[in-house]
């Protein structure tokens, strides 16, 4: 799907001798930055990222387990939201 973007000439200049210097299209430089982009804005929460690693490591109590279930508490809120 073809998108129309506009740039000043700074940026235009910019993307040209990145694109030069990578040996790469433009084109493909700016779809490589807006992948990167997104991903960083719409990839999942750390609460998710972190999910899997939750109650891996066991401990012999104090603080810890205090903090790991204080933690796994917020967690279970913020999925309920």
């Amino acid at each position: 799907m073809a998108k129309s973007v506009r740039l000043d000439s700074r940026l235009e200049s910019r993307l040209e001798r990145a694109a030069r210097v990578l040996g790469i299209s433009q084109s493909e430089l700016i779809r490589e930055a807006v992948a990167k982009r997104c991903e960083e804005v719409v990839r999942p929460s750390l609460a998710v990222r972190l999910a899997p690693l939750i109650g891996l490591i066991k401990t012999s109590g104090g603080r810890a387990r205090h903090t790991g279930m204080a933690f796994r508490r917020a967690l279970a809120k913020k999925r309920a939201r």
